[in-house]
């Protein structure tokens, strides 16, 4: 029997929800894989020749800029502690110069009473840059373009993302793996949607082969969203145990380190496609910061790290940003690195794993 509107409305709020307490309250990292980044090794410079103050660490993406190569991942909306959350981030965004992105808007579409959970963070990050989201299991149901357009309306978004999420469909005890068409359907957003597509994984990483379909297709980017951080697996497995779906835990239990390490992701599709390469997926502080730059990432994105800042204060969010920065600047002058290009430009050794990965 199909589920009415309002209980439609509930099961997406009570979703939502629990992504963020078990993200809050259970270990969801990854557990025998990394990132990998720990195999990029920066080579240090004694001679900086400059002073630590004429670091430079703005950036432009998207025709927005940047204070820093830095933005907040897509992650949550569509309940009360959601927009808490979305509120204290774009707050912390603003005042830093920098950017970030709602999680999935498909709640919104069911009811206009949730559109604020979103919204908030343009609210509260009038100048930022902020990416509206969708999932692709979404565009393959036939989400129409009047409704893609919506969600970018609901944010005066400056992009759209579309997350691919594959694996957590299939662990997900209400999961919907549904991907028939999705590519040409992206390629129907990039034509028809009046702002950059953003394609981004959420935790598996992008393949170069896949980043290649997607630049055909028009997207403007793509985020990798690596292993190594956060398994959505392992959120699913979670909440398969309290829904008693030993099916769906047994497979999110198998998928928990499934995918593609992010430096590995990273590199991968650098060197597969032309357009702006987004590094996401276990980043923790600004030396991988740096270190996703020296591989030839336009910019980084970090979530699960900042959800527990956010979710006490938009101060507290700020902090955290900060400190990544304070990395970053304190690894640029370290590489003497004056800005952005030059840190794209610094001398790098791969080593371990990641050199089996890194081989053409």
């Amino acid at each position: 029997m199909e589920k009415s509107k309002e209980a439609k409305i509930k099961e997406i709020m009570k979703r939502k929800e629990e992504h963020i307490r078990i993200c809050l309250e259970k270990h969801v990292e990854s557990k025998a894989v990394s990132t990998l980044f720990e195999d990029v090794r920066l080579v240090n410079n004694s001679l900086p020749e400059m002073n630590f103050d004429e670091i430079d660490t703005s950036v432009n993406f998207l025709g927005h800029k940047f204070s820093a190569p830095i933005m907040v991942g897509a992650m949550t909306g569509g309940a009360e502690l959601a927009k808490k959350i979305n509120r204290n981030l774009a707050e912390a965004c603003e005042e830093l110069g920098l950017g970030m992105a709602v999680g999935s808007q498909r709640a919104a579409l069911y009811d206009k009473i949730l559109e604020e959970t979103y919204s908030t963070a343009r609210k509260h990050g009038p100048t930022i840059f902020l990416g509206a989201n969708i999932g692709a299991a979404q565009l393959s149901k036939g989400l129409s373009m009047h409704d893609a357009k919506s969600l970018v309306e609901m944010l005066d978004a400056d992009a759209l993302y579309v997350h691919l999420n594959p694996t957590q469909e299939i662990v997900q005890p209400e999961g919907d793996p549904a991907y028939a068409n999705v590519l040409s359907r992206i390629s129907e957003l990039a034509k028809n949607v009046d702002k950059p597509v953003v394609a981004k994984e959420v935790g598996c990483g992008i393949s170069g082969e896949v980043a290649k379909k997607l630049e055909a297709a028009g997207v403007s980017a793509v985020e990798v969203a690596g292993t190594g951080g956060t398994s959505y697996s392992a959120v699913e497995y979670y909440r398969a145990l309290e829904y008693g779906n030993r099916e769906k835990a047994t497979l999110g239990k198998l998928f928990w380190d499934w995918g593609i390490p992010t430096a590995a992701a990273l590199i991968d599709v650098r060197r597969s496609v032309r357009i702006p390469v987004v590094s996401s997926g276990g980043l923790r502080n600004g030396l991988e910061v740096a270190k996703s730059m020296a591989l030839g990432a336009s910019l980084c994105a970090m979530a699960k790290p900042l959800l527990g800042p956010a979710s006490d204060s938009g101060k507290s969010a700020r902090m955290y940003l900060e400190s990544v920065i304070n990395g970053l600047k304190a690894t640029m002058f370290l590489t003497g690195s004056r800005n952005i290009r030059e840190l794209g430009k610094a001398r790098y050794v791969i080593t371990g794993e990641l050199a089996d990965w890194a081989k053409e």
